[in-house]
């Protein structure tokens, strides 16, 4: 456990999927769960998190930021704005406020919290929720060092950290944020053609299931270009030279680079909109 993070009270404003996410891995991270408190729009929501976690909640955000060294804003993005305008009053003065909302840029908050307040905004993917994600950690421009190092702690036990510029949060996103989805539809498409090839729909899902964790697996713990890693798969002549042939040939490559593309536009249309 960090020695930064023991004794941190934090302050989870609101609770939804990722948001509890981000509360799990900061519990395995260190954070005690008498120094956590989340809030919560209907009681029941808390006492299924009290029990799961064995956290405080409250349905007051101002209540729940007095005395939070860390504040994490996890409301739904259009509520966001209002939520820190009621918690402004509330918050201490050397308080970090950390952003799980999407799309929403440093300087929203800027706008809606005391002047220097520190703030930094990350963005989680999905996996966080197993302990297997990779957020990125954005630096407002009041944050030291320390407070990113800070956010970096919580964050250990949500899976990987990497510090990106705002301007390139889109392409994070892009990549990072949504790929998750791309990895199931590829598995999804695995799968089923091993069911046209004449496996069963469970023994197709469970191949295409381990071989993507076992490969991503690989490449992780050798440290190797995934390139060199397929051309030893990919014997001269072979079966797999062939298939990827039909690959290239179908223009994969160029489509998750349209994509992505299409996802990092689509992330700035709603910043516009949401900033």
């Amino acid at each position: 456990m960090s020695t930064q993070i023991a004794g941190t009270r934090v302050a989870f404003l609101g609770t939804g999927n990722m948001a509890e996410a981000v509360l799990a891995g900061a519990l395995r991270s260190g954070v005690a769960p008498s120094d956590v408190v989340a809030t919560v729009r209907r009681p029941e929501r808390g006492a299924e998190l009290a029990e799961r976690y064995g956290v405080a909640t409250t349905v007051d955000n101002a209540e729940a930021v007095v005395g939070a060294r860390v504040v994490v804003v996890g409301v739904k993005p259009k509520d966001v704005g209002a939520m820190l305008d009621s918690v402004a009053g509330s918050l201490e003065p050397d308080a970090l406020v950390v952003s799980v909302a999407v799309g929403l840029p440093l300087s929203l908050y800027a706008r809606h919290l005391p002047e220097g307040q520190a703030v930094v905004r990350t963005m989680p993917n999905t996996p966080a929720q197993v302990g297997a994600g990779v957020t990125a950690v954005v630096a407002g421009p009041t944050a030291s060092e320390e407070h990113v190092t800070l956010v970096e702690a919580l964050l250990a036990g949500t899976g990987e950290t990497v510090r990106i510029t705002e301007k390139e949060i889109d392409a994070f996103g892009a990549l990072a944020g949504s790929g998750p989805a791309y990895v199931f539809y590829v598995v999804d498409a695995m799968a089923e053609a091993g069911v046209l090839l004449g496996l069963t729909r469970d023994v197709a899902r469970r191949l295409a299931v381990q071989t993507v964790l076992g490969a991503g697996t690989l490449l992780a713990e050798t440290g190797e270009h995934p390139v060199v890693l397929r051309e030893k798969v990919s014997s001269p002549g072979g079966t797999t030279i062939q298939a990827l042939k039909r690959l290239d040939d179908g223009g994969v490559r160029a489509a998750f680079l349209a994509a992505l593309e299409a996802a990092r536009d689509r992330s700035r249309e709603l910043a516009t909109e949401l900033g």
